[in-house]
């Protein structure tokens, strides 16, 4: 079994695309991450690239998606560590870094920037791996 840590925009994605992730994977992400995917659907009800109804329904969606949800204290401590030594003001990514270099096989992300944070920080997998054995 491959487990892949997610961001909030991946979570986005696998929900828009309605297409499961493979039964033989497991998907982890921090505790955050469904705040974290609702806060940016309210940016794009707000934007108007979603109506509020499109928005409250993919938010359904989204917690129906089967992943473990971490936020442990060494977790949070690594995730500290990583924007630290990267010099980063926040520590959203740097969360999800943590989750994936602990906890998974690799990131998976539809985010270019966070993506290449990664590069140097864990493996990175394409959406793609999701989906197959």
């Amino acid at each position: 079994m491959a487990r892949y840590a997610i961001d909030a925009p991946t979570l986005l994605h696998l929900v828009d695309a309605g297409r499961p992730v493979h039964p033989g994977h497991q998907v982890v992400a921090p505790r955050s991450i469904h705040s974290a995917a609702l806060e940016l659907l309210l940016g794009e009800v707000r934007r108007g690239a979603r109506t509020e109804k499109e928005a409250l329904e993919r938010h359904e969606r989204m917690t129906e998606l089967r992943m473990r949800l971490l936020g442990d204290r060494v977790s949070r401590r690594m995730a500290w560590q990583i924007a630290r030594e990267h010099g980063w003001d926040g520590l959203r990514d740097a969360e999800y870094l943590a989750i994936a270099r602990l906890q998974a096989d690799a990131l998976v992300t539809v985010d270019p920037d966070l993506a290449a944070r990664a590069a140097t920080i864990t493996p990175v997998a394409p959406v793609q791996a999701l989906f197959t054995a």
